[in-house]
């Protein structure tokens, strides 16, 4: 097989490209997590209620699921640097003119809206839509580092502007995030490369001369609507889809919303929760990384059917965990269960390319749109559950029975895959 010359020259293209979408994936997990440890400073000064700023967030997290989709069509019209590019200096103005706001409205607007559109149209799609243009060979694994870049952007980003908002204040807090976002906007429009084509080269592990799909010339809008038409008369669709809703219902929506408050239930010191919370994002990294992995050789299905029945068994046997103090029954499930948090994304994008092909990127911009659907229904579906009985309980118990749910629902993908539609044409 022969070899471009810049495939001779050493490193291939393709991992330059996934080294910036890491960098600009980290970076709006970091933002998009920031109204998080404004909400109290933005309470003392301004007088604003929770209800009120949660709104703002609230919104930030609907734009950020629904713009996927419109984002991956874009980035087939358009190109992934522009899109990307164009999504950082939103991040950077929503953020920076946050110092200059009076009034809750505007916090809506610009964290709710333009962050959230700007995080949004960096999210997963970002990442499968590079993988799928640059990887043949490590798909799974770039997914999977890809998709741990949102968890070690948390981790990152809030601690320290925690400290910023605590001391120097939130509005440095603010600055601090839009001057960041504007300093990746260089390395974007450097690095960053649509088609390997354009540099003179293939897909890492694809073979030379082989035709690859040209950009669509559809109105992205129109096209994100279209593929989501015809995925939807299909069955797979529905089954990554639910799925996917559960997944949201079963982390963010619920665990990542409610466990602090459900351990404090217990007697558990608000600190020590939120602890065993950073814990299960430092599993995660290294769960999300393995899954990607094992996407390049076993069964995406499979995968999934695994991690949602174990993600189920976890969570069913949570309530009976929690006590005042971190005891070792606790930290194992933490662990477990950290290792199993983010790991469905990569199998995920994975049948979504293998069903829906060349609109795979797409299609998973809808799925990811279930996920934050999923995860907004049960955070408000577990507070209610607190608020009318007491306690948390039925919610875990309800969230483990759902993963069992969408375990059976990913295994019977494999009897609906004949149903893949015809692309949609460019």
């Amino acid at each position: 097989m022969s070899v471009t010359p810049s495939q001779r020259r050493g490193l291939h293209r393709a991992w330059f490209v996934a080294a910036v979408a890491f960098v600009a994936i980290l970076g709006s997990a970091g933002f998009r997590a920031t109204p998080g440890v404004l909400i109290t400073p933005l309470q003392e000064e301004f007088g604003w209620s929770a209800g009120t700023i949660s709104l703002a967030v609230s919104v930030n997290l609907v734009l950020y699921g629904l713009t996927a989709p419109f984002a991956a069509a874009l980035m087939d019209r358009f190109g992934m640097r522009r899109v990307v590019a164009l999504a950082l200096l939103l991040i950077a103005v929503g953020s920076g003119l946050t110092v200059l706001m009076t009034a809750s409205w505007q916090l809506l607007l610009l964290w709710g809206v333009f962050v959230g559109l700007g995080t949004g149209s960096m999210a997963l799609v970002f990442a499968a839509t590079v993988v799928d243009r640059w990887f043949v060979r490590h798909r799974g694994l770039v997914t999977g580092v890809l998709t741990a870049a949102g968890a070690t952007g948390q981790l990152i980003f809030l601690p320290v502007l925690a400290q910023l908002a605590e001391g120097p204040g939130w509005r440095f807090a603010s600055l601090t995030v839009a001057v960041a976002a504007l300093a990746v906007v260089p390395f974007v429009w450097w690095l960053l490369r649509d088609r390997p084509e354009e540099v003179g080269t293939t897909a890492l592990g694809a073979e030379p001369g082989v035709a690859r799909p040209e950009p669509s010339r559809t109105n992205a809008a129109v096209r994100a609507v279209t593929v989501l038409a015809s995925a939807a008369r299909t069955r797979p669709f529905w089954l990554l889809a639910a799925g996917f809703a559960i997944c949201g219902a079963s982390t963010n929506g619920l665990v990542g919303t409610h466990f602090i408050p459900a351990a404090h239930d217990h007697g558990m010191a608000e600190p020590a929760a939120a602890g065993l919370l950073a814990i299960i994002g430092v599993f995660d990294i290294v769960g999300t990384v393995a899954s990607g992995w094992l996407s390049d050789k076993i069964d995406p299905k499979v995968l999934l059917g695994v991690y949602y029945g174990l993600r189920g068994l976890s969570l069913l046997v949570l309530p009976g965990l929690f006590a005042a103090t971190t005891e070792p029954s606790m930290l194992i499930f933490i662990i477990f269960y950290g290792l199993d948090w983010v790991a469905t994304v990569p199998p995920t994008v994975a049948l979504c390319r293998r069903i829906y092909g060349s609109d795979g990127a797409v299609v998973f911009g809808w799925v990811f749109g279930s996920h934050q659907v999923g995860a907004a229904i049960a955070a408000v579906g577990a507070g209610l559950t607190r608020d009318h009985l007491g306690a948390y309980d039925l919610a875990w118990y309800a969230a483990g029975a759902l993963c069992l749910v969408a375990a059976g629902m990913s295994l019977a993908i494999r009897r609906a895959a004949s149903d893949k539609p015809a692309a949609v044409p460019a």
